[in-house]
């Protein structure tokens, strides 16, 4: 695209402060857009606000929040209406892996909270927003470990067994395949499109603050894997195509790799299953004080 083909539109990209969020947030500034990141830090946010704008030459602007909280979710949703009139890209990229079962603010699983339950709240809170942006799309961040995964709708908080996290990991990641799907059905004929994507393997700092024996692990892959990882800006790729493309402007409800729509896990066609996530993420959003 050019400088100026995103001119006139408002991205808003949750986990912007580092890797493939703010290479995201680079090249959408670049191209024009008004672009609006979120971060959970407030000093690394505006470095990273700050490299953005060096970089791209265009501004942009910083929202704070924690997605373990849905709180701050609410917060940040009421922030972001009250400052832009419109959003035309939601950009669903934050995600965090927790080797240990943790509780988010809120008292639920913290993987399952900060990769599905905050970003589906969030959605939620803005569609009317995104509706009446229209041409608009929304853009889900998973991951190929999606993939071998299931939803435990009998232990979705991960009480009966964790492990090493990696199960309630990929059990995130599909629910952002399975949201976007129900998603997309729901949105039909509304000119709003939803699509997800797996990034690649990239080399970033993911994992690596998990600390022990798993936290060390993932320093020591990404040390030894290097030359065989996607740098951030190669991990941002395909998000950047799916928010801009006119390829894909009339697509939604699908997964994508490399910038090609390829098959997600069985599981997340399941409409039944869809349907059942979101009834339950639904409950649990309620829930939350």
């Amino acid at each position: 695209m050019t400088s100026d083909q995103m001119a006139g539109r408002t991205c808003l990209i949750t986990g912007a402060s580092n890797g493939i969020g703010k290479e995201t947030a680079v090249e959408l500034a670049g191209m024009g857009a008004t672009v609006v990141m979120v971060a959970r830090d407030e000093r690394k946010g505006r470095a990273a606000q700050s490299e953005v704008k060096e970089r791209s030459g265009a501004d942009a602007d910083l929202l704070l929040a924690d997605l373990a909280s849905l709180e701050d979710v609410r917060k940040l949703a009421g922030e972001y209406r009250s400052r832009h009139d419109a959003l035309h890209v939601l950009i669903n990229n934050a995600g965090a892996y927790n080797k240990q079962r943790e509780l988010s603010k809120d008292g639920y699983e913290m993987t399952i909270a900060v990769n599905h339950l905050a970003h589906f709240l969030l959605t939620d809170l803005l569609l009317d927003q995104i509706k009446a942006s229209a041409p608009a799309r929304i853009i889900n961040v998973s991951s190929g470990a999606h993939s071998g995964a299931k939803i435990d709708f009998d232990d979705l908080q991960g009480e009966q067994g964790y492990g090493v996290g990696m199960g309630a990991y990929g059990q995130s990641k599909l629910a952002n395949v399975l949201f976007t799907n129900e998603l997309a059905r729901r949105l039909e004929g509304t000119n709003v499109t939803v699509n997800s994507l797996h990034p690649g393997v990239v080399r970033t700092g993911f994992g690596r603050n998990s600390g022990g024996v798993i936290g060390a692990a993932f320093g020591v892959l990404q040390v030894v894997a290097r030359p065989f990882f996607l740098d951030a800006a190669k991990g941002a790729e395909t998000s950047i195509y799916l928010a801009t493309s006119p390829d894909v402007e009339a697509t939604s409800g699908k997964y994508f790799v490399k910038k090609e729509a390829v098959d997600s896990n069985a599981i997340s066609t399941d409409p039944e299953v869809a349907q059942q996530l979101w009834d339950v993420s639904e409950e649990l959003v309620k829930q939350a004080p």
